[in-house]
């Protein structure tokens, strides 16, 4: 049986609302693999269900060029699941992650790749400021903070989309099949061999960020849940200390009433602690209750993502 071909490097890029930019992309993946000297590489777009023309763009590329394959989902799955539909469908002995808005400097792609080479299993950009809007970058600095407590993020590492790994861990990657991913934490788990590469981010090509409100939240909802049980245990330190002071305020009630018959107990008083304290129980509940939805989810099997059509894929 003939041994599937392996590729130096695989580039793997998730595709939505790109039908105007993906093109410069890609012909600069080629131009500058040509100027670095790599001529076994691929370049596996995903399309996330994009709403617009970008799926047909990719296949009349790719029945020309044979580095690149295509895959297009079914539904919208978001990015992480495209990022990983990329890596189960790539060969390369290297991973590079970027985006399809033109926004990666891939003309520093060699200081990327530097890293890895040097013993470093995962290497990714860090930009000095990062070029998108002011509520994007408050989502962004309040995700690394998250990422810093709950999945062990060095705090010196700054997370983005321009990202080289090496094939050992982007098998680790693939290994996973939970129904919600969340890249950064399955790095982390997998390596803690992970460097920053300053370089500058560049401007958008086109169009602007596709990251609504809603998806950020989920995305902060999956970094919360998606490999950490701190959550759970930061609620039952809430829930102890709501009990501890509760304690403390019912005894200190007592000890006055004891000491002055004549206070009358609070009406306001009384419902502001109920407030509190229902409160703090609906908090942990909505915590507790998040963790048991997804591990009901992941029981039934539900997909990261799911293929509708393919070009030069391997099936």
């Amino acid at each position: 049986m003939e041994k599937s071909k392996e590729y130096d490097i695989s580039f793997i890029i998730p595709c939505y609302k790109s039908e105007k930019t993906i093109v410069h992309v890609i012909d600069e993946i080629s131009e500058t693999a040509e100027k670095m000297s790599i001529f076994d590489y691929e370049i596996i777009c995903v399309d996330d269900c994009s709403p617009d023309d970008v799926y047909r763009k990719l296949v009349e590329i790719a029945t020309t060029d044979t580095h690149l394959k295509v895959i297009r989902f079914s539904r919208n799955f978001g990015q992480h699941a495209g990022m990983i539909a990329g890596v189960q469908h790539s060969k390369g002995k290297v991973c590079v992650f970027l985006d399809d808005d033109g926004q990666c400097p891939l003309d520093k792609l060699d200081n990327l790749l530097q890293p890895l080479d040097a013993g470093y299993d995962v290497a990714m950009a860090s930009y000095g400021k990062k070029k998108q809007s002011k509520f994007k970058n408050v989502g962004s600095r309040f995700n690394a903070i998250v990422a810093n407590i709950l999945i062990d993020k060095p705090k010196d590492i700054q997370m983005t989309n321009f990202i080289a790994l090496k094939r050992f861990v982007a098998d680790e990657i693939s290994r996973y099949h939970g129904p919600y991913p969340y890249i950064s934490g399955l790095l982390f788990r997998s390596s803690a061999k992970v460097i920053n590469v300053p370089m500058e981010e560049r401007t958008r090509m086109a169009g602007g960020t596709t990251y609504t409100l809603r998806k950020l939240v989920a995305l902060w909802v999956n970094s919360f849940t998606a490999f950490s049980i701190k959550p759970l245990r930061i609620a039952t330190i809430i829930g102890g200390g709501a009990s501890i002071i509760g304690v403390i305020v019912a005894v200190i009630t007592v000890i006055r009433k004891l000491m002055n018959p004549a206070i009358t107990t609070g009406w306001s008083s009384t419902i502001s602690v109920i407030l509190v304290l229902g409160g703090l129980i609906l908090f942990v509940l909505g915590i507790i209750g998040e963790y048991v939805g997804r591990i009901y989810m992941s029981i039934n099997e539900t997909p990261q993502y799911v293929i509708a059509e393919t070009c030069n894929i391997d099936q």
